[in-house]
């Protein structure tokens, strides 16, 4: 991880501290880090971009931004796709690569998070590091990488366009495996969510069948909903908190968003992985979330299994294995658990954050969650 970073001032707590840490009773069995890392061959890398303070100079600051790079597989099998599908519960917002994802049911290459007005040029730097990481397969082949974004302009400069490609290659290159930060972190740097500093979350869950024991890991940036939204645990709390408040000394336009990015390692055809990226909406339901007019909540998940390596060397028949839709269920409810337990984790692990023009945003206070908890 890249971070650069000045001293804001802010109330750092531990950067392990989590939902469950917390003592919040969630259900489901998680992996090893509760992470969508979990799922094996899959790691995550930032670039964290936090300096200046005061009011707005477009060009200067301040910033409060990043970059956040998902690597469905090791770097050297990166041009070998992964089955994918996508789903937009409320399309106000981006995601490159979609198109392609629901022809071919595929993708390949980084998938890069970041603000909204450098989601274009996140999606141009992943192809740059491609075509230099991997000259023979795109010397003649295209990319149609996977960007997405949701809008940080509250506490942002976001239109001094901070994020260079620099900053994404970094990510990319800096990705791990593991345990992962999470919080104000990478593209989810600037973000908030019921009127409380959120951004970059994760969580994840392990599914038995037929003998095997599969994974599935989900990724958010979440910045979306209304501090009366939120819910947690199935208790209306945000309606009781109107404090600690959020300051406001420039407009808000509530423009809020989430993605979500599943993987799993079970083997799955891309009309199952649309199904799953679907069952994400109803994890963003059980915190609150309502999916308003001004949000992009677009949703993605992949599998890693079904391999084929040099698919593009011969004709042949393909042989994929893939869970039957009549078993679905319980990796629809991993689904459901983790997305819902990876927003209350990029809530949970985050702080007080100051940002342009003296903009505050209020780390969620964890007495009241464990009021919820006990």
């Amino acid at each position: 991880m890249k971070t650069e970073t000045s001293d804001l001032g802010r109330s750092e707590r531990p950067k392990t501290l989590r939902a469950r840490s917390l003592g919040l009773k969630i259900d489901g069995s998680t992996g090893q880090w509760n992470s969508i890392t979990d799922v094996e061959g899959v790691s995550v890398g930032y670039t964290t971009l936090i300096s200046g303070n005061g009011a707005l100079e477009v060009g200067s600051g301040p910033v409060r931004t990043g970059v956040t790079a998902i690597l469905p597989r090791p770097t050297d099998q990166l041009c070998d796709p992964v089955m994918a599908g996508i789903f937009s519960l409320n399309g106000n917002g981006e995601l490159t690569g979609s198109h392609y994802i629901e022809e071919a049911g595929k993708l390949s290459l980084p998938i890069a998070i970041t603000n909204t007005h450098s989601c274009g040029l996140a999606r141009d730097a992943v192809i740059k590091w491609a075509a230099a990481r991997f000259p023979d397969v795109y010397a003649e082949g295209f990319a149609l990488p996977v960007a997405a974004e949701t809008y940080d302009g509250f506490l942002n400069d976001i239109n001094g366009f901070h994020v260079a490609d620099a900053h994404v290659i970094s990510a990319i290159e800096h990705a791990t495996t593991g345990q992962i930060q999470e919080g104000s972190v990478g593209g989810g740097t600037g973000m908030k969510c019921f009127g409380f500093k959120a951004g970059s979350g994760t969580s994840s869950r392990l599914v038995q069948f037929d003998g095997c024991t599969y994974t599935v890991g989900t990724f958010v940036q979440a910045n979306f909903g209304g501090r009366t939204d939120l819910t947690v645990l199935g208790y209306p709390l945000g309606k009781e908190m109107k404090e600690p408040a959020m300051v406001r000394n420039t407009h808000d336009p509530d423009l809020s968003s989430i993605i979500v990015v599943v993987a799993t390692d079970a083997p799955m055809l891309p009309h199952q992985l649309k199904r799953l990226a679907r069952r994400a909406t109803l994890g963003v339901g059980k915190t609150g979330g309502i999916a308003r007019h001004g949000s992009g909540d677009i949703f993605l998940a992949f599998s890693t299994a079904n391999k084929v390596p040099d698919f593009r060397a011969s004709e042949r028949l393909l042989r994929l294995e893939m869970v039957p839709d009549e078993h679905l269920d319980r990796f629809f409810e991993a689904v459901v658990q983790s997305t819902e337990e990876a927003i209350l984790n990029s809530m949970i692990a985050n702080s007080d954050m100051t940002g342009r023009d003296d903009n505050f945003v209020p780390a969620i206070p964890h007495g009241e969650l464990l009021r919820v908890g006990s």
